[in-house]
């Protein structure tokens, strides 16, 4: 095999291989579902009791991992797809738990 000038192999029937030139970007759908989960804790925080707070907390953080899924299925990439999906419920979990510490903490505050 030989190297052409624009960047591929040239294989032994003369075609040519390119290597896929611009790769979508994944981090946009991370980081959706990080805002999404800022979105449902402050919804929780505005329409929920504060005794079924933390239990309409779980159940949004078990809405984020469907829609990291939805949102990584809908990328089209199969590469790193666990690790993006692994990365979007990490955060999920440390954002709607920093809410969570929120609202302890007004709980405990008087006024």
């Amino acid at each position: 095999m030989r190297r052409c000038a624009i960047e591929g192999v040239v294989r032994e029937d003369e075609s040519v291989a390119v290597p896929e030139l611009a790769p979508r970007r994944t981090v946009g759908g991370v980081i959706a579902v990080w805002v999404l989960a800022a979105l449902i804790g402050i919804a929780v925080g505005a329409f929920a009791t504060p005794d079924w707070r933390a239990a309409w907390l779980g159940v949004g953080l078990g809405g984020c991992l469907i829609a990291a899924f939805a949102i990584q299925l809908w990328s089209g990439r199969s590469q790193g797809f666990t690790e993006r999906v692994a990365a979007s419920m990490l955060g999920a979990a440390v954002v709607l738990g920093l809410i969570s510490l929120g609202f302890g903490l007004a709980a405990i505050v008087p006024g």
